[in-house]
């Protein structure tokens, strides 16, 4: 037994594997060699690379139990800028001594089974040199498990916490062992990481870790050799890879990589040296930040004397900047922040002291201590506000960018805290808003790295909202709720509850606005405690008392959460029964917009809300823009997770016609991360009462007192709460609210009252003139910091990995304008005498916009940079200066500007990317290379572009994605200069536009140098030197320009304005010209006297041709030869309706050749339109009306052809009469000469006839030559029925033949034609379009058609660019699309409108179908489906004119009332048969005004007559019918029907007869008009009534759900009690009205709830009086509440029973006719 142990235990000591931890032994010293570089760049050979490298040799001596020494020997640092792998290292000896100095001290390190402990260094060590040594002894951490040889475990290195895997490979014959590690950088559970600038980027903590922008990963590979003493490394090398790819494409990255390699040399026996000094706990290996923080991604700045640089950074910025450098003065304003960083307080207040007098340092000081944000500068800032050293506009742009860009800290926190109470901002409304806002938006930033947040930050913002509560101040709880929201911490909810009446009762008398602030407040909470702010929005949301706007809100607020299916499910549910239509809409479109997003980090709620809208849809799915919506915008690319999305959330009012509330905002998300970029709210409140008549005393009228008394005898009715006009907006910046307004009455007041010391609008129109009159002269600067952004991680040599981004902006102009006005302004100044005034301008403005980016990805510390930058610039800089004079009497203005003098940059755009590298000690001496080798190749100017081979040639569809939309143009003389060199690396395009007439060149100049040749990516397209400028250059001319001079003369001296410009440019031979009116020489001067001769013999001819032209040719790259507009609009679209080729004969179908026979119908000829008349019936309806059958056919035809297969048919070929009235007018005009014809088929000029109304004239003056220019005339002619307008441009010189021409003219009632031509006497060029309207299968239509002959090559090469993009903008707007050829010069749209509300569209084009059906519309338009167009329409009926105002009126609500069918503003219609003799109220007005009323009755004597009374003003009025006519009563006093009446009142009234009644037009109050006949009636209100109506015609809020709502607020069960609801009781013994309002109880027994009860009604129910009998009665629905059976409560309690709840729900009856005794009564 003993034996069989004894082998086991042997066994097992032998299967135990070698202790593999390195081992250092006490009194030797391990020499290694050490040889470690970092290289960053893009990946390749070839390339530029920038990189550090570090080589030397370690000593490690052991010198107790866990203590080791290590010392670096004869450390070399050398730099690498340059192409890898060919160019070397650079020694850089200056920079090695300083890096030597530090390490090759002794450091002292902690080191136990190969774990380093904590690391000791000398006291004046910098950390930098401490890191290096952190990345040496990093190689040195090995873990093993003594059991495995594989496994994976946490273990600690200088990149912190992360998961590593090990390979254990034991060679035991030889005793080595090889050890293999490697780590994820990217799964680190405390990693070593700095974030600068991203506090408002959030991160996505559901989405999936797999695609990352940023990889990094890292391998050690260990040689061990072991005997009994231990193991030994000999060797050991890492390696580390990161990858970032900005784009996420797998091709497009940057990387950077870094290597370490140590090597045994030697083993010696004499140990380390003791340090002399006192070595201090460095801590870890992990990693330390320091000297790189304060260190910008811009070039090193050696800092020496912080405040004698400042000064002289200061001055370089400002002498840069005047220079015209604006890109160096940008860098030395952030060297000048990075220095403020670093400075005093007395540093600083020395600087001010020095240069705050200084207007042109002053904006640059100011902007750089904001962009600093460090404590000091914030300690400045607030006391040179305290002590009132800046004005309130400095306060107000410093405040916010100081709050933005501060360091969050304890010190900095109090500062921003006693901001809240300093003096001077208590008493600026607009600073102290600043203050609380920025205070919120710091706090916010101080808590977002913790779960709690200090409550003594958020104190401030609860005492003020409590103390705002106390007060009852509305604009300091919109504050408190605002700031409250910047800070976003669940600490403040408890406080934002006490603003929503849902969990505060005292609330409910708090403004909407208010409950609206106190939602929003919540939205920011949600990324901290979604599912508290859920509940809380939840709740808001299903409150139905609240106003729809305060829930719309909270919808918003509860997506913000991202809600699970059951939440989303349970809103939908709601929805079914939601009894307002704005909230349902708004969700549910809130939800269709959720559902078709590819969001990662909304892929569940997305999900949740396709099923939640399938449930609702069929109810909600064709809700109108009258309800609120939510317009969403936007797309994200899973490829390379980045989008942007656009929301639009339009709240609609009940009181409105348009959104009241509007949030818009735009929201990015890119690499797992979002960001809300900008949001923008407006909301207006009662602003309907600005568009109408103001200052009518309705107050003082005696119908607003009768309103008063009538209104009590309405159970529990309340009028609308009184709305002030009011606008307020906010705007937030990266999710921080940073300003907001309220404007109102009084605030505008204020506002004339603080800037013109006036508050009377003349007075001020006054003032501001005369302030422009003093001139405006100055210099204004706004430079600002942009942002930065920086992303840190430590590398496994010690150095930082830093990804940096900063951006610059800056703004600035120069202005010096002189305005005189003549006649000087009289005392009593009235805005119109500026109509008769002179004013002489001068004016020289320079504005300039400039934008510079600098992004960094490298190593960047205060001793050394290296890695790649990348700059990217935008310029505009623009000079004007002019001279003008403006006569107001004589509409005259004349402008006067110096010509092109010299070269000018207009706008530029640049970037260029390089591998750097910079260092300390050589600060002057950078090194930069570009990425790519630069090519040289020599440019070859003069050569016109040439289309490519491929793109000449007969092609379709398949064979390029871009096809030519115009066919063959013409050739520019441009200047346009090109060259490609090898490879396609580099290539300059230059464009340039050139008038020799003015004297001046536009140019556009496009350089580039990219890698793309390499990898098609974004990022290889760029890397390397992009440009973009448009420059105006000077043109060399015979004769020098002296100024360029333009010249507009409107009215009646438009003609002699171009005759004196002609004849002082012509010689004296006009004393002989045969031309003796204006019109000859008008002609003359334009050069058109030969355009309008024979025009009839060339249009006749012109016509002969088209019939026997043949079909449109197809061919998309065919030469000109399209069909002329005067043919059929159908014909061409006839001919590609099904999309086959026209010359496939043996295709045609039987819809193709009744669309010919249309086409050739409409041509001018008098036997087709005799056949086309002969092709009608003459049979006629009962209206009289004549049809024809082919309407019929045509009709039948198209029933079951899909949408893009209909064709057009315009309305002039429904009418035939009309057709052949035209076609014999055309003939015989044609034969006579006379011009009576259409614009198309006899062109006329309207100068033969028509004086022009406008003329202009662009002229060059040179010294001593004729000035040489354009001139333009413009005629118009305006009729009833035809309108047209002509414009003629031709050169001033007679010798140039090029003009323009265009004509636009009405043909009737349904078409619009319209040509543009220019060129060599307006023949080169020609562009026609007509606008008709007609037929489209069996709807209303309009069709845009647009053909071309000829155009040049730049229309051309646009249109092509353009045209590349269709297919993809339709197929995300969700159009459909088909190819189809069709005619290859013509474009055609057409737009069916199918209903009110919905549209179909089909455009054409040469090789593309895209179309579209039930597009929704966003105004109702005046039409219904299926009804076709009328076939001969009203003459004085114009559709082009009224459609407009027909869509406007189609907005105002109408009510009607016919027998028993009442239809209300809603447009909801029930049956209601009114008792006789009781006054119902129709329409009244509800708001406090009460303006109007309109009462009516039946007549006992004639049940089909009604009686009305409207009460407006001082008037009362009866209509009503006696002896079977209408009769007419004012105020008591029969008045005749036949004579119109209008009152005298301050608001106009009037009646007068109509048709077969009365007609009342009342604007004033509300009543656009009211019809009377006796059988009829019909009452149309103003739009801006909505929703302030009420009464039996509804409250016009298009919330049909609650449309039977009762004056005290209950919605009626059924129609009849509702009407009943609105009789007006009278006195039972003077009135005609016997029926009075009753509670009623259940007669019969009742079980509720198995108990014995007894029921009253909640609502009274109609009854006759005391003393009456019923002789009819209906059956009404009614709510009870019931009581116990032996509960006291009875009918005669006087209890108000309408607020009880309603328990149960019976029918009882209504007595709707009564029968009295005759009884005496009381005098």
């Amino acid at each position: 037994m003993k034996g069989l142990i004894l082998t086991l235990v042997l066994a097992v000591v032998g299967g135990q594997k070698q202790d593999l931890e390195p081992v250092f032994l006490i009194g030797k010293t391990y020499l290694y060699s050490y040889d470690s570089f970092i290289l960053h760049g893009l990946p390749g050979r070839g390339l530029a690379m920038a990189g550090v490298r570090l080589t030397g040799k370690l000593a490690i001596s052991h010198v107790s139990h866990s203590d080791h020494l290590l010392q670096i020997q004869s450390p070399k640092l050398e730099e690498y800028n340059g192409f890898w792998p060919t160019d070397p290292f650079t020694p850089s000896s200056r920079l090695t001594e300083t890096i030597a100095a530090c390490l090759s001290q002794a450091f002292k390190f902690e080191y136990t089974e190969g774990r380093v402990g904590s690391i000791y260094a000398p006291e004046d060590c910098p950390i930098l040199c401490t890191n290096l040594v952190r990345g040496i002894l990093n190689m040195m951490q090995i873990t093993i498990k003594k059991t495995q040889n594989v496994y994976e475990l946490q273990e600690a290195g200088i990149e912190g916490i992360c998961q590593t895997k090990y390979v254990i490979q034991d060679e035991g014959k030889n005793n080595r062992a090889t050890i293999s590690k490697s780590k994820n950088l990217m799964d680190c559970q405390e990693r070593a990481v700095k974030n600068m600038g991203m506090a408002y980027i959030r991160l996505c903590p559901t989405c999936p870790l797999k695609v990352r922008n940023i990889k990094g990963m890292v391998m050690f590979t260990y040689k061990m050799k072991y005997d009994d003493r231990g193991a030994l490394m000999t060797s050991a090398t890492s390696e580390q890879l990161y990858q970032i790819s900005p784009f996420n494409e797998p091709s497009g990255v940057v990387v950077m990589e870094a290597r370490q390699e140590l090597s045994l040399v030697a083993i010696k026996r004499t140990p380390i040296s003791a340090p002399k000094t006192q070595l201090q706990n460095q801590g870890s290996l992990r990693y330390h930040f320091s000297g790189e923080l304060l260190q910008m991604p811009i070039p090193l700045l050696r800092i020496k004397n912080p405040d004698l640089q400042l000064t002289e950074t200061l001055r370089q910025v400002v002498q840069k900047n005047k220079e015209g450098a604006t890109k160096e003065a940008s860098v030395k304003f952030l060297q000048m922040v990075q220095l403020l960083r670093i400075v005093t307080l007395d540093q600083i207040e020395f600087l001010w002291v020095q240069f705050a007098s200084h207007p042109p340092y002053r904006p640059w000081f100011l902007s750089a201590i904001c962009a600093a944000g460090a404590t000091n500068t914030f300690r400045f800032l607030k006391q040179k506000i305290h002590d009132g050293k800046l004005n309130i506009w400095e306060a107000a742009a410093t405040l916010p960018l100081a709050s933005h860009f501060v360091t969050p800290n304890k010190e900095t926190l109090e500062v921003a805290s006693s901001f809240l109470t300093c003096p001077q901002i208590r008493k600026a409304p607009l600073l102290r808003i600043l203050v609380y806002l920025g205070y919120g938006s710091m706090v916010n930033k101080y808590c977002a790295q913790s779960s709690l947040c200090p409550n003594e930050l958020l104190q401030p913002l609860h005492d003020l909202a409590t103390e705002a509560v106390s007060k009852r101040d509305a604009k300091d709880m919109a504050l408190a709720l605002k700031a409250i929201s910047n800070a976003g911490e669940p600490a403040s909810i408890k406080r934002i509850l006490k603003f929503l009446p849902t969990f505060s009762l005292a609330a409910a008398s708090l403004p909407n606005r208010i409950h609206a602030d106190a939602v929003l407040a919540l939205r920011k909470i949600t990324r901290k405690d979604p599912t508290k702010v859920r509940d809380v929005s939840l709740q808001v949301f299903m409150d139905k008392t609240l106003a729809p706007n305060v829930r719309m809100v909270a919808c918003v607020v509860l997506f913000e959460t991202k809600p699970a299916l059951p939440v989303v499910t349970a809103m939908a549910s709601s929805l079914l029964m939601e009894p307002s239509l704005q909230v349902a809409s708004f969700t549910y479109s809130h939800m269709k917009a959720l559902a078709v997003g590819r969001i990662p980090q909304l892929y569940n709620l997305s999900a949740a809300c396709n099923i939640a809208i399938k449930l609702l849809s069929p109810r909600l799915d064709r809700l109108s823009y009258r309800y609120s919506k939510v317009i969403h915008v936007g797309d994200y690319s899973p490829e390379y997770q980045a989008g942007a999305i656009w929301r639009a959330y339009l709240m609609n009012s009940p009181s409105t016609m348009f959104p009241t509330d509007i949030i818009t905002k735009v929201r990015g998300y890119y690499a797992n991360t979002a960001t809300d970029i900008i949001e923008v709210a407006l909301r207006s409140q009662g602003l309907t009462k600005l568009i109408r008549k103001q200052n009518i005393p309705f107050a003082e009228y005696d119908t607003h007192k009768a309103l008063k008394e009538l209104s009590k005898t309405l159970l529990g009715w309340k009028e609308l709460p009184p709305e002030d006009p009011m606008l307020s907006a906010y705007i937030k910046v990266l999710g921080q609210e940073i300003a907001f307004v309220d404007v109102d009455k009084d605030a505008i007041q204020q506002t004339m009252m603080s800037l013109t010391g006036s508050s009377n609008r003349q007075l001020v129109l006054k003032k501001v003139v005369e302030e422009v009159q003093r001139g405006i002269s100055g210099q204004w600067t706004l430079p600002v910091m942009v942002g930065e952004l920086r992303h840190i991680v430590p590398t496994v040599l010690g150095v930082p990995l830093e990804l940096g981004l900063c951006g610059t902006a800056l703004a600035q102009g120069a202005a010096d304008v002189d305005i005189q006005i003549s006649p000087p302004l009289s005392d009593n100044f009235r805005p119109s005498q500026l109509l008769e005034t002179n004013m002489d301008i001068h004016a020289d403005i320079k504005p300039k916009a400039y934008f510079h980016m600098i992004a960094m990805m490298g190593i960047n510390t205060q001793y050394f940079q290296s890695g790649l930058e990348f700059h990217a610039e935008f310029c505009a800089n623009t000079a004007m200066k002019f001279d003008a004079r403006i006569n107001m009497k004589e509409k005259n203005l004349k402008t006067e500007a110096p010509p092109c003098y010299q070269e000018a940059e207009l706008a530029a755009v640049r970037s260029e990317a390089y591998a750097i590298s910079r260092n300390m000690e050589e600060v002057d001496s950078e090194k930069k290379s570009q990425l790519l080798p630069r090519g040289k190749a020599p440019i070859i100017s003069g050569q016109p572009f040439q289309p490519s081979e491929r793109s000449s040639k007969p092609g379709s569809w398949k064979q390029s994605s871009i096809p030519s939309v115009i066919s063959e143009g013409y050739q520019q003389g441009s200047e346009e200069a090109y060259h490609h060199s090898l490879g396609g690396r580099f290539y300059t395009h230059i464009f340039c536009r050139k008038s020799e007439n003015l004297g001046c060149s536009a140019c556009l100049s496009l350089k580039s140098q990219y890698a793309a040749f390499l990898s098609n990516t974004y990022l290889h397209k760029l890397v390397g030197e992009l440009e973009a400028k448009v420059v105006l250059k000077p043109v060399h001319t015979d004769a020098d320009i002296d100024k360029i001079q333009l010249e507009i003369q409107a009215g009646s001296k438009a003609a002699s304005k171009i005759i004196d410009v002609a004849s002082s440019g012509a010689k004296e031979e006009d004393a002989t010209s045969p031309y003796d009116n204006i019109q000859a020489k008008l002609k003359k001067i334009l050069g058109i006297e030969n355009m309008f001769k024979d025009s009839n013999k060339t249009r006749i001819r012109t016509k002969r041709i088209e019939r026997k032209h043949k079909a449109a040719d197809t061919d998309l790259w065919a030469g000109p030869g399209a069909a002329s507009l005067s043919s059929s609009s159908s014909s061409s679209t006839a001919s590609s309706a099904d999309g086959k080729e026209p010359g496939n004969e043996h295709k045609k179908d039987g819809s193709r050749q009744s669309g010919k026979k249309r086409g050739s119908r409409s041509r001018s000829s008098s036997s087709v339109s005799s056949a086309s008349s002969n092709s009608c019936s003459s049979s006629r309806d009962h209206s009289g009306d004549r049809h024809c059958s082919g309407d019929r056919e045509y009709s039948s035809q198209q029933a079951n052809l899909p949408v893009f297969r209909f064709w057009f048919k315009s309305a002039n070929e429904q009418d035939p009469e009309r057709e052949t009235l035209n076609s014999s007018i055309s003939s015989s005009s044609s034969a006579s000469g006379e011009g009576n014809s259409t614009a198309m088929s006899q062109p006329k000029f309207l100068g033969d006839s028509k004086p022009p109304i406008l003329a202009a004239v662009l002229r060059a003056i040179h010294r001593n030559e004729q000035p040489t220019g354009l001139q333009l005339v413009l005629y118009t002619d305006t009729q009833s029925m035809r309108s047209r307008m002509q414009m003629f441009v031709s050169s001033i010189a007679g010798s140039n033949r090029w003009k323009l021409c265009a004509d636009a003219s009405v043909v009737n009632s349904h078409e619009v034609l319209g040509s543009l031509k220019w060129g060599k006497d307006c023949q080169d060029y020609q562009i026609a379009a007509q606008i008709a309207t007609g037929q489209f299968a069996a709807y209303p239509a309009m069709q845009t058609k647009l053909e071309w002959q000829k155009v040049p090559s730049i229309v051309q090469t646009t249109a092509r660019w353009l045209y590349s993009f269709l297919p993809g903008a339709a197929y995300v707007l969700g159009y459909s699309q088909r190819q189809q050829r069709g005619p290859s010069h013509q474009a055609t749209l057409v737009v069916a409108l199918t209903s009110p509300r919905t549209c179909d569209v089909v455009l054409k084009l040469p090789e593309l179908t895209i179309y579209n059906r039930a597009i929704g519309l966003p105004l109702p338009f005046p039409s219904s489906p299926g009804t076709p167009i009328p076939i001969v329409p009203p003459p004085d009926w114009n559709v082009f004119s009224q459609a407009t105002l027909s869509i406007l009126e189609n907005l105002k609500a109408r009510c009607s009332v016919f027998q028993n069918k009442i239809t209300t503003f809603n447009g909801v219609k029930f049956n209601y048969s009114m008792p006789a003799n009781c006054y119902h109220i129709l329409v009244q007005d509800c708001s406090p005004e009460l303006k109007f009323l309109v009462m009516m009755k039946r007549l006992e004597e004639s049940s089909d007559f009604t009686a009305i009374n409207v009460r407006l003003a001082s008037h009362e009025v009866d209509m009503y019918v006696s002896n079977g006519l209408i009769q007419l009563k004012i105020n008591g006093v029969q008045a005749p029907t036949d004579v119109p009446y209008t009152s005298n009142s301050d608001a106009s009234m009037l009646i007068s007869s109509k048709k077969e009644g009365l007609s009342l037009r009342a604007p004033d109050y509300g009543i656009e008009e009211l019809y009377y006949d006796g059988h009829r009636f019909e009452i149309q209100v103003a739009f801006w009534m909505a929703g302030k109506t009420c009464g039996v015609c509804g409250k016009y809020d298009a919330e049909k759900q609650r449309e039977y709502q009762m004056p005290s607020g209950y919605l009626a069960k059924d129609p009849v009690s509702f009407g009943q609801s609105w009789i007006i009781s009278e006195d039972t013994c003077a009135g005609a009205c016997k029926l009075q309002r009753k509670f009623v109880k259940i007669e019969k027994p009742v079980a509720f709830e198995k108990k014995a009860v007894k029921c009253f009604s909640v609502e009274p129910v109609l009854h006759c009086a005391e003393g009456c009998s019923a002789t009819s009665t209906v059956s009404v629905s009614v709510g009870f509440h019931c009581v116990p059976a032996d509960s006291t409560l009875d009918l005669q309690a006087q209890m108000r029973l309408d607020q009880k709840s309603e328990d149960v729900v019976s029918r009882v009856s209504a007595h709707t006719g009564c029968s009295c005794q005759q009884k005496p009564c009381p005098a």
